[in-house]
């Protein structure tokens, strides 16, 4: 049963998104369209710098846990992985601005954007000879700054990572080794900065608030051009 716990993790996280996207107030499920454009483009990026890492030794991926298909050097179960969490945490930010009206005051979006941006952007300077690190905490400088800059509405994408956070303890928690004896996903501890959260490396916060993000910009995006 072990090999299939990547995988497990992968529907387990979207089980319950899929299910309630059929609710027929608020179906997701035409928004789809949106977010396969959104996603295939995210995801796009995320498998390349994923392969690239994979083949430097930054982590790699413990073939117990594993069903064993592969696609270049990455397992099936982590293709599957950015398409399943970033349709849990869309849907997540499609039923928040679904249900509620309310927003962030532009300035206090700001001050998130900019304070932390800034944050990021120190982090990867200062990591800049540690590639995960230097990689994950400057892509979301960028985001972070963009849209700063750009005073893009980021009340429910930050609402969003906040309520998806112990969510992303537990499957994250599991990848890194917290249920089992060995971590599913492993890190080389030379290119990271080997503070973790639990099991969990700092810089996986960071790289999830990217993918996340990245996912949600491009969702509205699209969404607005399909709606036109």
């Amino acid at each position: 049963m072990g090999q299939y716990i990547y995988l497990a993790v992968n529907f387990g996280c979207i089980l319950i998104p899929f299910l309630f996207s059929f609710h027929k107030k608020y179906p997701f499920y035409k928004k789809w369209k949106s977010f396969f454009y959104a996603n295939f483009i995210v995801a796009l990026l995320f498998i390349i710098w994923d392969i690239q890492f994979t083949k430097m030794g930054i982590w790699g991926f413990n073939p117990d846990y594993l069903i064993g298909i592969n696609i270049t050097n990455l397992p099936l179960e982590e293709i599957l992985f950015f398409i399943c969490i970033p349709y849990a945490c869309v849907f997540t930010y499609f039923a928040l601005s679904s249900l509620f009206s309310f927003s962030l005051k532009i300035k206090t979006q700001k001050i998130i954007s900019i304070l932390f941006g800034f944050i990021c952007l120190v982090i990867a300077i200062y990591f800049y000879n540690k590639w995960y690190t230097f990689s994950a905490f400057m892509l979301s400088s960028l985001i972070l700054l963009y849209s700063y800059f750009k005073k893009t509405e980021m009340s429910f994408l930050y609402i969003s990572y906040l309520l998806i956070i112990p969510f992303f303890l537990l499957s994250n928690g599991i990848l890194t080794g917290m249920l089992t004896e060995n971590p599913i996903v492993w890190y080389d501890g030379i290119n990271n900065t080997e503070f973790r959260v639990i099991t969990i490396p700092i810089e996986d916060f960071f790289y999830g608030f990217s993918l996340i993000a990245l996912n949600i910009l491009f969702f509205q995006y699209f969404d607005k051009r399909f709606t036109v």
